[in-house]
């Protein structure tokens, strides 16, 4: 049986996103790096946008046909190391449960883990920062403890606090504003990940490392 390949598609006119095949991992993602790095030197490329487990490649003008762009992805692909980017580690004082905390009691119905159990095993890892999306200065993390997964709500909540910290399927994040989730928010934070002022406005870049750290637990 031949290995699952890459797939490509065209966003708009200028544009290509390449998924890559397999389960999301740290050296998967390390992949996904590298081939931004390098589809970054090809003149033709305006940006390299790494995203959880693909690439977003934008172009300087619309090119005549697609197809030579997506094989030459698809071939890099296949050569592509893992890049280890070798990025800051940022602590991340936490005030699990309580006000800050409000969907922590659907966390231990779903897990059948009390909420000393949920709090050490989420503040154990050291969770790499895979991608920025979502919203400005939002940090996809890889490395949760499959323990404390938990679905994501049926029904989204229409405002949740920028630094609520949350849980969403086998993920775990911090809102980098405020603004709709469908996330389980089980505390809070005060770090301010995006400011426009900084440069670069974001606090976090892919490779660098967020480390929870017990701040409180309330009930």
């Amino acid at each position: 049986m031949s290995a699952p390949r890459p797939t490509v598609s065209h966003l708009g006119t200028t544009a290509l996103l390449f998924e890559a095949p397999g389960e999301t991992s740290l050296d998967q993602q390390q992949r996904i790096w590298s081939l931004a790095r390098l589809a970054e030197t090809w003149p033709e490329v305006r940006e390299a946008v790494p995203g959880v487990n693909n690439l977003l490649v934008s172009f300087r003008t619309v090119p005549r046909r697609f197809e030579p762009l997506a094989d030459r992805l698809c071939e890099a692909w296949d050569s592509a190391s893992a890049l280890s980017l070798g990025g800051r580690v940022i602590e991340l004082p936490v005030v699990y449960g309580g006000e800050g905390g409000p969907h922590m009691a659907d966390v231990i119905a779903h897990t059948g883990l009390d909420v000393e159990e949920i709090v050490a095993i989420h503040s154990a890892p050291v969770y790499p920062v895979f991608a920025l999306g979502s919203h400005p200065g939002y940090c996809y993390l890889g490395g949760m403890d499959p323990r404390i997964a938990t679905p994501r709500r049926q029904v989204p909540v229409v405002k949740i606090p920028g630094g609520a910290v949350s849980i969403g399927g086998a993920q775990t994040g911090v809102s980098a504003s405020d603004g709709p989730s469908g996330w389980n928010t089980i505390g809070s934070t005060r770090m301010r990940f995006f400011d426009a002022s900084r440069d670069p406005p974001a606090l976090l870049q892919p490779g660098d490392s967020i480390a929870f750290t017990v701040a409180e637990i309330r009930r």
